[in-house]
């Protein structure tokens, strides 16, 4: 299954430290070497950022940062695992990292399971719906 971990954090968390970003590197080299990790990446700030949202039927396009953000996504990675008991393991392991490496960061690393066109991972309304439809 594949699954994405979104890293969410109080804006103002700060940088990670140097000790935080060589151990991460290492937890990725291992995991791209096994072929569980796919993709990862860190995201710039909010400030160089935009939404494109919808609302009231009306299109519109809001640069950052923005006010109403009580969490800010830092980062993402993407992993093909067994299953979601395998993907949260894994994510204690990354978030361990934190707790080791910088001390007093809070945050969250949220684990998702990605929609397959099987429907496996999909919500339960989506998978009955692609069913029916074939």
């Amino acid at each position: 299954m594949r699954f994405m971990y979104l890293v969410k954090h109080p804006g103002r968390s700060g940088n990670p430290t140097p000790e935080l970003m060589e151990a991460m590197g290492k937890l990725a080299d291992r995991e791209i070497k096994a072929g569980r990790m796919l993709d990862s990446g860190g995201l710039m700030p909010v400030q160089t950022g935009a939404q494109v949202r919808i609302a009231d039927g009306k299109l519109s396009v809001i640069d950052g940062p923005f006010v109403e953000a009580k969490e800010v996504v830092g980062g993402y990675a993407i992993f093909e695992l067994r299953d979601k008991e395998e993907a949260v393991a894994s994510a204690k392991e990354f978030m361990q990292l934190h707790l080791d490496h910088m001390p007093g960061w809070e945050g969250t690393c949220e684990v998702r399971a990605f929609g397959m066109p099987d429907g496996q991972g999909g919500c339960e309304a989506e998978v009955a719906d692609a069913l029916a439809a074939s």
